[in-house]
């Protein structure tokens, strides 16, 4: 039998631990060994726990703070973290991202993209919700509106038909789909897409359409 994933629960809101806890304790794929209402607490917690998965929001003064994250990793170093949070500062939402956070949902996602993250957080995996991502898309276009850039001109390391699944994959195909417009079997696609993952080194379908971004693969327009 698959082991459960441990997870600890990090948030100042009692309703938003007992909402989590009420979410995940009743399925058998998740063991929750631990919550914690401040950073003291979470680290003493870690101390003696250390979780698969550490779900928290950093963004609650007095208790946690972006900070944390860094104690954590220093504390836990295996611990996986998926960040539920509230916080609309675009700022330090990128101050987050790059602080190396596995994954990142607002406190609007619901029950399935919940579980959807925590599955890839688990497995080291990066999961981001589509706010998120319009945040990442919104930096990465600014960033070209701010300031000329030297067209990247490195060469894309796919074969002319991964970049054509990679373009159907941007545009929110699902492999059956997929297969049906390229006359391919789904077995075929899922090895062509898994082959694209291990080529870029890439772990999530979010960071594939952010390369294809990257690459004018697809064009900001389709999101």
């Amino acid at each position: 039998m698959k082991q459960a994933i441990s997870i600890v629960i990090a948030d100042s809101q009692v309703l938003v631990r007992v909402g989590l806890k009420h979410l995940l304790s009743d399925k058998e794929q998740y063991n929750i060994i631990a919550e914690a209402r401040n950073e003291r607490e979470l680290l003493n917690k870690l101390h003696t726990n250390q979780p698969d998965v550490l779900i928290m929001d950093y963004d609650q003064p007095d208790n946690f703070s972006h900070v944390t994250l860094d104690h954590v990793r220093r504390q836990s170093p295996k611990t996986n973290i998926l960040v539920i949070s509230a916080d609309n500062n675009k700022k330090a939402i990128y101050q987050v991202l790059e602080s190396g956070v596995n994954s990142f949902l607002t406190k609007t996602c619901d029950e399935n993209e919940i579980q959807d993250a925590i599955a890839a957080t688990a497995k080291g995996e990066k999961f981001y919700c589509t706010r998120i991502i319009d945040y990442l898309l919104e930096k990465s276009f600014s960033k070209d509106q701010q300031e000329e850039e030297e067209e990247d001109c490195s060469p894309i390391p796919l074969s002319p038909r991964e970049v054509e699944i990679v373009r159907l994959i941007s545009k929110g195909l699902i492999a059956k789909e997929i297969a049906e417009k390229l006359s391919l079997s789904t077995h075929t696609i899922y090895t062509h897409r898994k082959n694209i993952m291990k080529k870029l080194n890439i772990q999530s379908s979010s960071e594939l359409i952010l390369f294809a971004l990257n690459k004018g693969l697809v064009s900001k327009d389709q999101f």
